[in-house]
């Protein structure tokens, strides 16, 4: 499903070489229709096979992979060992010890891994954190961030490893620092030991605080984050029109004898270019192939996010579990 998307936006770069899918019909059906060859798996992963493999007989470059999380340890590591550069969609791996030995490999072959914290790359967050640098609601106090939405829900993991990385990618680049603490609760109510509805706390330094409430069994859809100030509040809602992804918000607090006055104005939409965030993410990910630097979602990012999730699985507190199956068994606590 996302791997199609991937490779529409590599192809309309210019830079598709090849596609391979464990399934021969779906590689043959996304060869025909981006005009590229199909390759088999073991192919792109051996150094030997790769050189006048790829677009008009050049040697590849990079490797895209954006397959079930289980496999992406070994997947990322022969290719890292054949000499390619990574991306790797999220998450990057379902345990740290996996993460690392991705970290490991990269550091030997000298490539890069890229992880697919996709929002990282979408115009909004970019604005919305060059607001923040200008001052113009002051120093953060509290970050907030909604992933809801019905499904897509998954057997291999759950909601914290499907969907936390995203918003963890981004509150972590926002406070410029790992937790100090970290607490999470919430509910299996699916799969017995893969939770599906979870409420994370995440404490930083200064007093600053961020929470991420996150869930696939929410009826409607609600991708927003909420950055609160000294002086107001930016808030990026992804399900809004391009002209009201980025608003400000300006409430002020202050003292009023016993109690506290509030005074509101009207909030105010920030201009935000349109753009594709995945064709942004992609243009990334090929001038860290053409150059070799580290992009903005780099391995050592992707480390940060893997430590941070393995903390919110280690102090999860459950508060409902999903019904005995005897059909269905999780394959690991995470």
């Amino acid at each position: 499903m996302w791997g199609r998307n991937l490779a529409r936006n590599l192809a309309q770069l210019g830079v598709l070489g090849g596609v391979a899918d464990l399934v021969p019909a779906h590689a043959e059906g996304f060869a025909a229709e981006f005009d590229v060859p199909a390759m088999d798996v073991s192919m792109l992963l051996e150094r030997p096979a790769l050189d006048g493999a790829g677009l008009d007989g050049a040697a590849l470059d990079g490797v895209v992979i954006a397959t079930a999380a289980p496999t992406h340890r070994d997947l990322a590591c022969r290719a890292l060992a054949a000499g390619l550069h990574v991306f790797v969609e999220k998450p990057l791996a379902l345990d740290l010890d996996e993460a690392e030995a991705i970290a490991a490999a990269a550091r030997d072959a000298g490539r890069q891994v890229m992880v697919g914290h996709l929002i990282r790359y979408h115009d909004a967050f970019l604005a919305l954190q060059n607001h923040l640098a200008a001052g113009l609601i002051g120093a953060i106090r509290h970050v907030s961030a909604n992933r809801l939405a019905m499904g897509r829900i998954r057997a291999t993991e759950s909601v914290i490893y499907d969907l936390c990385p995203h918003d963890l990618s981004l509150i972590l680049a926002l406070m410029g620092e790992m937790p100090h603490q970290v607490g999470s609760r919430g509910a299996s109510h699916v799969t017995p030991g893969l939770p599906d509805m979870v409420s994370t706390w995440l404490g930083f330094s200064g007093g600053r605080s961020a929470m991420m409430t996150t869930g696939w069994m929410c009826p409607y859809k609600e991708h927003r984050l909420t950055v609160t100030g000294e002086r107001g509040s930016l808030v990026f809602d992804d399900t809004r029109p391009w002209a009201e992804k980025l608003t400000l918000y300006r409430d002020d607090i202050t003292p009023d004898g016993a109690n506290f006055a509030v005074s509101r104005a009207a909030p105010m939409h920030l201009p935000v270019p349109e753009s594709e965030p995945l064709k942004q993410e992609m243009r990334a990910f090929i001038a860290c192939c053409e150059t070799g630097n580290a992009p903005p979602t780099d391995i050592a990012d992707g480390l940060a996010v893997q430590r941070v999730l393995r903390t919110i699985d280690d102090t999860f507190t459950e508060f409902g579990a999903a019904p005995d199956n005897p059909d269905v068994t999780p394959a690991r606590k995470g």
